[in-house]
């Protein structure tokens, strides 16, 4: 029997670039899985949603969710997850609706969740193959030295060697998330750290894969917010687990 794998796409105000990024998934190396297509809009206001629809309409195996109120980034991402345990899917990836990460991706990080079941979520690293290859991806300067700043000290506090904490490209192993502790986790932007930090506490694992990201307009405010929050939620985490400091929130 195929197992059941979930592409789920996460879209706010991303219109004309969801059919582009549908358009790379590539199905024709996904034969081997019984997989269906998730769009989740979380309440934009512009045409995303009538782009969902007409995907929705000239393909099978495509659910179309449209959120009535928005739910954030993370919030959406634990609205797919729960889909997901609940219809019995063995795997699922999240693709984000604007493009940023390619769905070209999708088979090799299924692949090492289908062929290493110890690895709990697998993800796409820009700086894997090192700063060179990050910056000739197009990753603008001042993300990549803020990226390695950042994952550096979280890897100094948690004793990993990830190059990039920070991707938002994630294939998950539902089989063991099935706790669904992650509902616990913020709806910010800042899910995917504190995703991270959950696994790491419960003794999972991740592994990472080398990708190349496409970067359109971004809006700088966001990332220096994320920026700030992220290195102090690291912190955090960390005297959370010296147990200076206790949480009901990251009780793992």
């Amino acid at each position: 029997m195929k197992k059941k794998l979930l592409i789920f796409i996460i879209t706010y105000k991303a219109s004309f670039r969801l059919r582009n990024v549908f358009k790379e998934i590539p199905f024709k190396k996904l034969k081997k899985y019984n997989y269906k297509v998730l769009i989740c809009d979380d309440a934009s206001k512009d045409d995303t949603i009538i782009y969902a629809k007409k995907i929705k309409q000239k393909n099978k195996n495509i659910i179309v969710v449209e959120n009535k109120k928005n739910l954030g980034y993370g919030g959406n991402i634990k609205k797919c997850l729960n889909y997901s345990l609940k219809n019995n899917f063995n795997y699922a990836v999240m693709i984000h609706g604007d493009g940023q990460y390619s769905p070209k991706y999708i088979p090799e990080l299924v692949k090492i969740l289908d062929t290493k079941p110890m690895i709990s979520a697998s993800t796409g690293s820009r700086v894997l193959k090192g700063i060179k290859s990050a910056l000739d991806g197009g990753m603008p300067f001042y993300k990549l030295i803020g990226n390695i700043v950042l994952t550096n000290i979280f890897n100094l506090l948690f004793m990993k060697s990830y190059t990039d904490a920070h991707t938002g490209l994630w294939a998950y192993n539902l089989k063991q998330f099935k706790n669904t502790k992650f509902n616990n986790l913020t709806d910010g932007y800042n899910f995917d750290q504190e995703f991270r930090y959950m696994a790491i506490m419960l003794n999972k694992n991740i592994k990472e894969i080398p990708i190349k990201t496409k970067y359109g307009d971004e809006r700088s405010q966001i990332h220096i917010k994320y920026a700030i929050n992220f290195f102090f939620k690291t912190i955090l985490f960390f005297l959370i687990k010296l147990k200076i400091v206790n949480s009901k929130k990251f009780n793992w």
